[in-house]
């Protein structure tokens, strides 16, 4: 155990590790004339039991949950091309972050918790083949598609300490979303919003009391 108490640095994917898929809900709302923010808020509306939520958890394939999904946008007032839009959902790796993670690896343990979801394409889920590399530097990857549990489910955060073999007072947890950070926090974990990796990391820093950059 470190100094401070830390004994593991849990990350999310999109929004911290690569690009967010909100940039993606962004550019297909402007291009199809939909309201800003309306994919969000749709997925944030019976955001335990939506579609997107039964897709995260594996318990719909992607052809029922496109159908599905579509049929909430129009009962929200719009139109969503799901296959279209998910064409869109290329995530960009962020190099300091993935440096971050580097540094991390070799001091602490290291987990990537991620709510994803199999398409059909491949096995992995939303992790292509190009990032493979930075997988392996996690100790252990909690994907909801596989355990059938997503954030902000506090048995998913369970997972992860159980995995990595610590308690969650020991664990440092960075999220783009509050409402992933507030189990995440009420189960003891410290805990790092990331709305900028540069804010991000230096806070992270901080708490741990060593260079990750």
């Amino acid at each position: 155990m470190s100094s401070t108490g830390i004994e593991a640095v849990l990350f999310d994917f999109g929004g911290v590790v690569a690009d967010s898929p909100f940039d993606a809900f962004a550019r297909y709302e402007r291009a199809k004339n939909l309201p800003e923010g309306f994919i969000r808020a749709l997925n944030a509306t019976n955001h335990h039991d939506n579609a997107w939520a039964r897709l995260e958890r594996n318990e719909l394939s992607f052809d029922e949950f496109c159908d599905a999904f579509e049929i909430e946008a129009k009962a929200a007032g719009g139109t969503i091309d799901t296959r279209e839009l998910f064409g869109m959902l290329t995530r960009s790796l962020r190099a300091d972050m993935v440096e971050a993670v580097r540094r991390c690896s070799e001091r602490f343990k290291t987990a990537l918790l991620t709510n994803n979801f199999v398409t059909g394409d491949s096995s992995r889920t939303s992790q292509s083949a190009q990032q493979a590399d930075v997988l392996e530097l996690f100790d252990v990857v909690i994907e909801s598609s596989v355990v059938g549990v997503r954030k902000p489910d506090p048995r998913f955060y369970l997972l992860a300490c159980e995995a990595l073999g610590i308690e969650p007072q020991h664990a440092v947890f960075l999220d783009d979303l509050g409402v992933n950070l507030k189990p995440a926090r009420d189960l003891g974990m410290v805990t790092i919003k990331v709305t900028s990796t540069t804010l991000a990391i230096a806070e992270l820093e901080a708490v741990l009391g060593m260079t990750l950059r």
